[in-house]
């Protein structure tokens, strides 16, 4: 009842069009023991608050204090002013559908591939490599701030392979990172330290993308990449955008299996952005997350960024083996700089480093290990590619299902786009009203966007 008559008072002291933030004031405020079924009451009656900001105002921290003062609410705690963050979208929804009791409920939202019965599935070939390192009693020292090197080596070969002329010339900077999104965050404060005031993202990306460079001090630019209303690659709006971007800035592009919309350019369209790329003395950012996974051919899921290399494009490169690898939480990936020369190589080389120290001084090595033992094995690794191609299948063979199985029951939309598109994630175009009627009426849960996982439907 205070905090009701709280938030009351801050209405009458702040004008009109200040009320409706008042109620996320509640959620921020500086007791800090707000009930979250009332947040949720007072800011709407689904989970809208969620998505919302906070308001920053100092007047308005203060007009909530003195709310709060009127009705004798106090806490001497360090931590009573510190508001409830957001749920992550995908942590948050994963939680919502543990607490579900419905037997037959379905999560679709989460990003990691399973099997049949719905189970986490562990690769063969990594068991494999798994139980034979643990048979060799190795070590737990730490690894060199760049991470284990002979991981960096295979990751760098299998990105962008055995012949690439760059790495023969000694002209890649490559390091460990905690999988993809360490290696994003790593790059985001080198680029920030060097000039780059921001870096263009497509419109839409992998949600963690955006807060990343934010935390890293870039400014988040988008450009645009999908049309909704075609469900189909927006590539005239992509061009114009990234023409009428500064010369010099970086553009972050999806080396294969775009997430979340699954729809990724030809080679002739991937051609045509190099070339824009060269006029604009753009940067060029792969983030190569599914490689092998995707098409199951890993030459071919990593075809853009070799083409981009050979064109003469000093890219930069994040890798992560969460996915190709089924390492989820062994947070194995890599990060890599193409250098004109050795010599700028190893300077880059060290800024990397410079950075990773104060941040996680050293990634883990069991994961790389097992990469290593697997990629620096010529039977391992056809082993591997024969695992990683039948998950690809997989999938592909559930998107004809889950299209057909649509089409039969009489759905009125097209369905075509869900098996034009590639990799773990189907973008449906169910709107957000349609995304929490299907949670609250059937139980089945997709993030706010219509992504659905592949991988773990069946």
């Amino acid at each position: 009842m205070m905090l009701r008559q709280a938030v009351q008072a801050l209405n009458r002291r702040l004008p009109a069009t200040s009320r409706r933030s008042s109620h996320s004031l509640l959620a921020t405020s500086a007791i800090g023991r707000v009930d979250a079924l009332t947040a949720v009451s007072l800011q709407s009656k689904r989970d809208i608050w969620i998505w919302g900001s906070p308001p920053s105002s100092s007047s308005n921290r203060r007009g909530f204090a003195d709310a709060v003062a009127d009705n004798e609410v106090t806490s001497h705690s360090p931590w009573a002013h510190f508001p409830m963050a957001p749920p992550d979208p995908i942590i948050g929804l994963t939680e919502a559908y543990l607490k579900d009791d419905f037997p037959d409920k379905v999560n679709v939202g989460v990003g990691a591939y399973r099997c049949d019965q719905g189970m986490p599935f562990v690769l063969p070939v990594v068991r494999e490599a798994e139980n034979e390192l643990i048979a060799e009693e190795l070590d737990h020292e730490y690894t060199g701030i760049a991470g284990c090197p002979d991981f960096v080596d295979v990751a760098l070969k299998f990105a962008y392979g055995d012949d690439c002329v760059p790495l023969k010339e000694n002209r890649v900077a490559g390091v460990q990172t905690l999988s993809g999104t360490g290696g994003l965050r790593v790059f985001g404060e080198v680029l920030h330290q060097f000039g780059h005031k921001h870096i263009y993202v497509p419109n839409p990306t992998w949600g963690n993308h955006i807060p990343i460079f934010t935390n890293a001090g870039l400014e988040v630019r988008k450009y645009r990449y999908y049309d909704n209303a075609t469900s189909s690659l927006d590539f005239s709006g992509l061009v114009d955008d990234l023409q009428a971007a500064p010369e010099g800035s970086c553009i972050l592009l999806h080396a294969c299996a775009h997430n979340p919309t699954g729809m990724d350019p030809t080679m002739e369209q991937w051609k045509e952005i190099s070339s824009i790329s060269k006029e604009r003395h753009l940067l060029p950012f792969f983030d190569c997350a599914y490689q092998g996974f995707a098409s199951g051919d890993a030459r071919k899921d990593a075809a853009a960024l070799r083409m981009f290399v050979e064109d003469g494009h000093n890219i930069a490169l994040v890798q992560s083996f969460s996915k190709n690898f089924g390492l989820y939480g062994q947070r194995v990936g890599a990060l890599s700089v193409v250098a004109d020369t050795p010599d700028e190589a190893k300077r880059v080389l060290s800024q990397l480093k410079v950075h990773i120290r104060p941040s996680y001084s050293n990634p883990p090595r069991h994961g790389a290990r097992i990469v290593s033992k697997i990629l620096s094995n010529a039977k391992k690794t056809d082993e591997f590619v024969e695992q990683c191609m039948g998950m690809a299948k997989r999938i592909d063979s559930m998107r004809i299902k889950l299209r057909s199985t649509l089409e039969e029951m009489g759905s009125s939309r097209s369905w075509e786009h869900i098996t034009k598109q590639i990799g773990m994630f189907a973008y449906s175009g169910m709107s957000k009203d349609e995304v929490v009627a299907l949670r609250d009426k059937h139980h089945i849960y997709c993030t706010l966007d219509g992504r659905i996982s592949m991988a773990v439907s069946t």
